[in-house]
């Protein structure tokens, strides 16, 4: 599990490709197509 820890992380869905950029923490994890998203270093 990858939690949301710091502004101006990128995470991407393996699935369909959706890409989010964090602005706010507010911690917990971000799922897309029903699976976790991961982080794009």
């Amino acid at each position: 599990m990858v939690n949301v820890s710091k502004v101006g992380q990128v995470y991407v869905c393996n699935i369909c490709g959706n890409v989010v950029e964090v602005k706010e923490v507010g911690g917990g994890e971000l799922i897309c197509c029903g699976e976790p998203m991961t982080i794009r270093e």
